[in-house]
C-alpha cells in the first residue's frame, strides 16, 4: 500500500465536526445547511481558480456536511424529546428491543435496540440504542436457572442457552437519559426479569449457534483456554477478570478485539487457497468478500470490527478494478463512511482506537523498522515497530481510560503477537470445524490453546513484574503531553540533519521534565500521606466502598463492584483485616468486590436479602469465619471509640422491597471518652427519595461531619434529610464517564445548599478525611490532588 494523506485531512476535519455536533444535536440543521451552503461557495471558487488547497477544503466542509445531515436525520427518531420527559418522570414503560451484543451468563447489563416503548397503552415507535440493566436476580427466558457463580439468572431461551445477537424480547422498567453525544440514546432499569419474544433472524442465529459450540468446547481448557475464544473471534466472555487486567496492563488486550489482522488473515486465506485452486481473480473476490461478511456476523459487528471489514471490502474492489491501494486512502475512506452512517461513533473509544492504532501502523512502522534497521535484522526491526507504531498512536488515547503508562507493553507484544496470528487462525478453523466435523475441531482447538496460553502467560508475567505501569498525568493534559512526547520521538526517528538534532534536543529536555514532575508528585503523595486519617474512600470506579477506622479497630462498608480494586485499596492502606463488615444492600456495584474480603472480616452487618445469590453471599462470609448479623434499625454496637445505630431499614419492610430503598443506614458517633479518630458519620447506602423522607420523619437525625451521599450522588434525593445532617463533607463513591450522569446537578446543587463539601472519586481518586483541632472542619488529602484541604 503507498501513503496518500489527500483524503486523510477533509475526513479527520469532518470527525471533529462529528464529534462537536452529536454534542448538540438540535444545531445538526443549521450547521448541515451551512456546510452545504459553504461547499458549493469553495466548489465554485475551486473552479474559478484552480486551487487544488480550496478543493481539499471544499471536500472536508461536504464530508462534515454529510455527517451533520445523519445527525439532522436521525436525532429524533434515535432519542426523541419524550424519553427524557419519561426519565425525568421516572416512569414505569414496557420496552420491545433486540439485542445487539451477545448476552454473557449472569450479565448485569447489555446492549440492544428498542423498537417499541409501551406508555400505559400509548405505543411510541423508537429506534434507540439502549443499555439494559437486569434486575438483581438476573433474566428471564423460557428457561431460567441459577448461576453458581454469578448469583443471578442466567439468560436463555432454550436448552439454557445465552441469548445471543437479535433476540426480541419485552422489558418492563424505567428510564434514564443519556448525554446527548453518548453512543447509547438511553439507559433502562429492569424493574422485571427480561422476557423472550423471537428468535434471531437466521444470519443471526446460525452465528450465534457457532459461537456457543466453540465456548462450551473451550471451556474445557487448562490455563489459558480461556483466550482462545477472544484471539480467534473475538468472544471475551470466559475470560476471567484476573487476565482481562492482565492483559490491559501489559498492553496485550488488543489481541482478543477483532480488527485488521484477523480479516486480513480470513481474506487472505481465501484469496490464497482459491489461487491454488486455479480459481479466477474475480470469483475470489466475490468469495472473500461474502465470507468476510459471514466473518463480521460470528464476531458480531463492533465498531472496530466494521471498520477492518470495511477497509479489506474496498481494498478487495481495489484489487478487482486493478487500481492501486493506497492504506492510508482506505482508511480514511472507511472511516468517514462509518461516520456518515453512524456519527455517534465518533466519540466511541473502540471506533477511535481501532482507526488510530491503524493510521499509526501505515504512517509510523515502516520509518520506525528502518530506523531500527541499522542496529537490527530487518525482520525483527519490523516485529519491535509494528507494535511500536500501534502504542505510540494509541497511547494518548488510552491516557484517557487508564492514566498510566505500559512499561512492558513493546516488549509484551514482541513476545505475544507471532503466537497470536497461529490462534486466531487454528482457533477460527476450530471453530467452524467444530459444528461441522466435531472431532477435527477438537483437535484444532487444542493445537490453538498452545499458543493462546503462551500468550496468557507473557500477559500475566508482565503484568506481575516490577513497575508494571508508570503512573501519568490524567485528563487532557496528560494527554496533551504524551502527544508532544510522541511527535517529537517520531521527528527525531524521521527527520534528518538540523531537524533531528532539535527534535532530539527538545524530546530529552521535554521527557525529563515530564518525568521529573510524575516522580515529584509520586514523592509528594508519599510525603503529605496523612498519618491520623479516620476515613478512607477507594475508588472502586461505580460503586461504594469506604473504610474507617476508630482507634485500632477497621470498619468497612460496601465493597464496590470489583475485589481487584478493593484489594489493592486495602494494599495500600496496609489493611488486612477487617472488624466490621456492612453490606448496605447487595447490588452488585455494592457487594461485588466481597470476593477480597472473605476470610479477613470478623464481624458483617447486613441487610435483607432479596435472592438466592445474597444468601450464598452471606454463607461464603461466614464459611470464611465472620459472624453475619442481619441488622434493622435500633440496632447499635461500637467500634473502638465509636457507637454505631442502625437507623434504617425498619424490622418490618411495609412497602419496601430489598434493594436500594431497603439499604442498611448506619450512624457512626464517638463516645464521651474518644481520643482519636473522633468525627461523626451517616452512611445512605442507595436510599431513594421517598425512603429517605420516611428515615427522616421517623427518626432524629443528628448533625455529622461525614455524610456517605446516596446511591452516587443520583437525582433520587430528599433535599430535608441532608439539610437536618448539615454534614461537612459529602463523599460520592462513582465512576469517571459511568453512564447516568452521576452525581447528578441536582445532587451537587443540593449539597452545596446544605453547607457539604464534596470528595468524590472519579475526581480525586483515593480520599483520605481526618480530624482537625477546629470543630466543624475536616482535613481531606486526594491522591489526584495531592495535598490537604479543609
Amino acid at each position: 500500500m503507498s501513503l496518500d494523506l489527500r483524503l486523510s485531512l477533509p475526513v479527520a476535519s469532518a470527525w471533529l465536526v462529528a464529534v462537536l455536533v452529536i454534542g448538540v444535536p438540535t444545531w445538526a440543521p443549521a450547521v448541515s445547511i451551512s456546510l452545504w451552503f459553504l461547499t458549493g461557495v469553495l466548489i465554485a471558487g475551486a473552479l474559478l481558480r484552480e486551487r487544488r488547497l480550496l478543493a481539499s477544503v471544499a471536500l472536508g466542509c461536504a464530508l462534515a456536511a454529510l455527517c451533520s445531515t445523519s445527525v439532522a436525520l436521525h436525532a429524533s427518531e434515535r432519542q426523541p424529546a419524550v424519553l427524557g420527559e419519561l426519565a425525568a418522570a421516572h416512569t414505569t414503560v414496557t420496552a420491545t428491543a433486540t439485542t445487539t451484543s451477545a448476552v454473557r451468563d449472569g450479565a448485569d447489563f447489555f446492549s440492544a435496540t428498542i423498537t417499541l416503548l409501551d406508555v400505559d397503552g400509548e405505543k411510541l415507535q423508537l429506534n434507540s440504542p439502549a443499555l439494559i440493566f437486569t434486575e438483581r436476580g438476573g433474566f428471564g427466558g423460557v428457561d431460567d436457572e441459577l448461576s453458581e457463580e454469578s448469583g443471578s439468572l442466567d439468560l436463555a431461551i432454550t436448552d439454557d442457552e445465552p441469548w445471543g445477537i437479535g433476540v426480541t424480547f419485552t422489558v418492563t422498567g424505567t428510564l434514564a437519559s443519556t448525554e446527548p453525544g453518548d453512543g447509547r440514546a438511553v439507559l433502562l432499569f429492569a424493574t422485571a426479569a427480561p422476557e423472550w419474544q423471537a428468535d434471531p433472524d437466521w444470519q443471526f442465529d446460525w452465528a450465534n449457534q457457532l459461537r456457543r459450540t466453540f465456548a462450551t468446547a473451550t471451556a474445557q481448557l487448562p490455563g489459558g483456554g480461556e483466550l482462545l475464544g477472544g484471539l480467534a473471534i473475538g468472544d471475551t466472555s470466559a475470560v476471567s477478570d484476573d487476565l482481562d487486567a492482565a492483559m490491559k496492563t501489559s498492553s496485550l488486550s488488543h489481541l482478543t478485539a477483532v480488527s485488521g489482522a484477523n480479516c486480513a488473515i480470513v481474506v487472505g486465506l481465501i484469496m490464497a487457497l482459491g489461487g491454488r485452486a486455479g480459481v479466477s481473480r474475480s470469483v475470489r473476490i466475490g468469495l472473500s468478500i461474502l465470507v468476510l461478511f459471514a466473518f463480521v456476523v460470528v464476531v458480531t459487528p463492533d465498531p472496530s470490527v466494521l471498520r477492518a471489514a470495511l477497509m479489506a471490502t474496498f481494498v478487495l474492489v481495489a484489487l478487482g478494478n486493478g487500481r492501486p491501494i493506497r492504506g492510508m486512502a482506505v482508511l480514511s475512506l472507511a472511516t468517514i463512511a462509518l461516520l456518515v452512517f453512524d456519527p455517534w461513533l465518533s466519540r466511541n473509544f473502540a471506533f477511535v482506537l481501532s482507526v488510530f492504532a491503524t493510521a499509526g501502523l501505515l504512517l509510523f512502522a515502516e520509518p520506525l523498522a528502518q530506523f531500527l534497521g541499522h542496529w537490527m535484522p530487518r525482520w525483527l526491526s519490523l516485529v519491535i515497530a509494528v507494535p511500536l507504531a500501534a502504542q505510540l498512536a494509541c497511547q494518548p488515547v488510552l491516557l484517557l481510560l487508564q492514566p498510566s503508562l505500559p512499561t512492558y507493553g513493546v516488549i509484551a507484544n514482541v513476545l505475544a503477537a507471532p503466537a497470536a496470528p497461529i490462534a486466531t487462525v487454528v482457533g477460527l478453523a476450530a471453530c467452524v470445524a467444530l459444528s461441522v466435523f466435531p472431532v477435527l475441531g477438537l483437535g484444532l482447538m487444542w493445537v490453538a490453546w498452545l499458543p493462546s496460553a503462551w500468550v496468557a502467560a507473557v500477559a500475566v508475567f508482565f503484568a506481575e513484574a516490577p513497575w508494571a505501569r508508570i503512573p501519568w498525568w490524567e485528563g487532557w493534559i496528560g494527554v496533551l503531553t504524551l502527544s508532544v512526547l510522541t511527535v517529537l520521538l517520531l521527528t527525531a526517528l524521521v527527520a534528518s540533519g538540523l531537524w533531528r538534532t532539535a527534535a532530539l534536543r527538545s524530546l530529552a529536555i521535554a521527557s525529563a521534565l515530564a518525568f521529573a514532575v510524575v516522580a515529584g508528585s509520586a514523592v509528594s503523595a508519599a510525603l503529605t500521606w496523612p498519618k491520623e486519617w479516620q476515613f478512607a474512600q477507594c475508588d472502586v470506579g461505580q460503586g461504594d466502598a469506604v473504610v474507617m477506622r476508630s482507634g485500632d479497630e477497621i470498619a468497612l462498608v460496601d465493597t464496590g463492584a470489583d475485589p481487584e480494586l478493593l484489594e489493592a485499596c486495602l494494599d495500600r492502606l496496609s489493611i488486612s483485616r477487617i472488624d466490621l463488615l456492612v453490606l448496605t444492600h447487595f447490588d452488585h456495584d455494592h457487594v461485588g468486590g466481597t470476593g477480597a474480603v472473605i476470610g479477613r472480616a470478623d464481624a458483617v452487618l447486613a441487610g435483607p436479602a432479596g435472592s438466592p445469590s445474597d444468601t450464598r453471599l452471606l454463607e461464603g462470609l461466614t464459611a470464611g469465619g465472620a459472624h453475619v448479623v442481619p441488622v434493622s434499625a435500633g440496632d447499635r454496637g461500637q467500634l473502638g471509640e465509636l457507637q454505631w445505630r442502625i437507623l434504617w431499614p425498619p424490622a418490618q419492610l411495609s412497602g419496601i422491597d430489598p434493594g436500594n430503598d431497603a439499604s442498611v443506614v448506619v450512624e457512626f458517633l464517638p463516645r464521651s471518652d474518644c481520643q482519636q479518630h473522633c468525627l461523626s458519620s451517616v452512611f445512605l447506602g442507595d436510599l431513594g427519595e421517598s425512603a429517605q423522607a420516611r428515615l427522616t420523619a421517623g427518626h432524629t437525625v443528628r448533625q455529622v461531619d461525614v455524610v456517605k451521599v446516596s446511591h452516587h450522588g443520583s437525582g433520587d434525593q430528599y433535599p430535608a434529610l441532608y439539610a437536618e445532617l448539615q454534614a461537612t463533607l459529602g463523599l460520592i463513591g462513582v465512576g469517571a464517564d459511568n453512564g447516568y450522569g452521576h452525581p447528578t446537578d441536582s445532587a451537587l446543587a443540593m449539597l452545596e445548599d446544605a453547607g457539604t463539601a464534596i470528595a468524590r472519586s472519579d475526581r480525586d481518586g483515593l480520599v483520605l478525611v481526618s480530624p482537625t483541632n477546629r470543630a466543624g472542619t475536616v482535613s481531606v488529602w486526594s491522591e489526584k490532588d495531592v495535598g490537604a484541604r479543609h
